[in-house]
């Protein structure tokens, strides 16, 4: 959809008012390796891509935030001294968390008309949350001249999926979608909210996404179980060395003191996340140094470990691993996002990648009854407005 028919949208839905329409836009982002490090303090390195959230928003004289979607046909009118109630429609609460996130900080907003239409697919795990968010704050900051830095947006979005949503993400979705700059993949460390851009071309190779179209009902329940047998492995081994997080290791720190925890889950959850932040600190280097098979085999890596270790993937995921992998010029694939469904991601010699989408599509289909959808992914710059020229 056209930024033109967006506005006609908008007004078909609100009305004329001396009021401009302003128009920001906040990408999804794929996660080229790390997963489910951030919120264990690790590393992490995910990049933007050009399918995001739309948000066309003009300030109104009711002292009412109305929403809606152009995805959803489900609207609300939320009084301004009500912002802090959540909604029994789901998909509101992201927004909802974020205007709440400005009343806490006593930054007076005055009511505001939202339409949003996002072209992220549903449930494909490339961070529409983190883009409903990052839209919302970037807007009503500008618009409401509050004047908080970008960080500042990031952290107030992340609280609120955590406290408002109920959502125990970690900050990188949230990073990844707000300070994402195009042909750059973004290196954060998550501990010290530090992170740098990195040049990523990945030359005769693409990176395709595929899209498993599994449906993922129980993905926060699962996430947050994952967040707590992290939290208990760190808790086992802070008997014997205190430690803020599993980051705070290394491998061998880790084989020394994994015998302090006496659950295996936990265990196996803990060296996920210590194996994987070596892994992300290895991708760097071979961003930096153009070794894309060696980045294939640590992306593949990744995959194994998320699997065995971490339990996230599933039939559907790893049926799409490992048929792209049976593919002559795909150097490595992986699960990206948070799990149980959602995407994989592959780097996919160009001269290959038509043959890939036809043959992983075929044997996908085959094997699991779902059709899989393909989408290359195009280091992308992060949330912004839109300027439209009026001539």
């Amino acid at each position: 959809m056209d930024i033109d028919k967006l506005k006609s949208e908008f007004l078909l839905r609100y009305g004329d008012s001396s009021e401009n329409v302003r128009i920001f836009f906040s990408p999804g982002r794929v996660n080229l390796i790390g997963e489910h490090t951030d919120y264990n303090g690790g590393f992490v390195l995910p990049f933007a891509i050009k399918t995001g959230t739309f948000l066309l928003i003009r300030k109104n004289p009711e002292n009412i935030f109305r929403l809606t979607s152009v995805n959803i046909d489900v609207c609300a009118s939320v009084p301004v001294n009500e912002v802090s109630t959540k909604s029994p429609v789901p998909w509101i609460n992201y927004p909802l968390g974020v205007i709440n996130e400005f009343d806490l900080l006593n930054l007076e907003l005055s009511g505001y008309d939202l339409l949003f239409y996002g072209d992220i697919p549903n449930g494909a795990g490339l961070s529409s949350s983190a883009s409903i968010e990052m839209v919302t704050a970037f807007a009503l900051n500008s618009l409401s001249r509050s004047g908080l830095e970008i960080m500042q947006l990031v952290n107030m979005c992340r609280h609120a999926e955590n406290d408002f949503v109920g959502m125990n993400c970690g900050i990188m979705d949230q990073m990844a979608v707000a300070l994402s700059k195009k042909d750059h993949a973004l290196f954060i460390n998550c501990t010290s909210i530090s992170y740098q851009t990195i040049p990523f071309f990945t030359g005769r190779y693409h990176i395709i996404i595929a899209n498993t179209n599994k449906p993922r009902e129980l993905i926060s329940s699962a996430y947050n179980q994952r967040v707590i047998e992290c939290n208990e492995a760190v808790s086992a081994i802070c008997n014997h060395r205190k430690i803020n997080n599993l980051s705070e290791l290394n491998f061998n720190e880790f084989e020394k003191l994994s015998t302090l925890i006496k659950n295996e889950i936990s265990k196996k959850r803990a060296r996920h996340v210590i194996t994987e932040n070596q892994r992300v600190k290895n991708a760097v280097k071979c961003i930096e140094s153009n070794d894309l098979l060696t980045l294939g085999k640590l992306m593949t890596e990744s995959h194994i470990s998320l699997k065995t270790d971490y339990e996230v993937t599933g039939f559907e995921l790893d049926t799409l691993v490992e048929e792209s992998l049976k593919i002559p010029g795909v150097a490595g694939s992986r699960m990206t996002g948070a799990g149980f469904g959602g995407c994989t991601i592959s780097l996919v010699h160009k001269d290959s990648a038509d043959h890939f989408m036809t043959e992983v599509y075929r044997q996908y289909e085959n094997k699991t009854g779902l059709k899989p959808e393909f989408y290359q992914a195009i280091p992308s710059d992060g949330v912004h407005e839109i300027i439209v020229n009026s001539q």
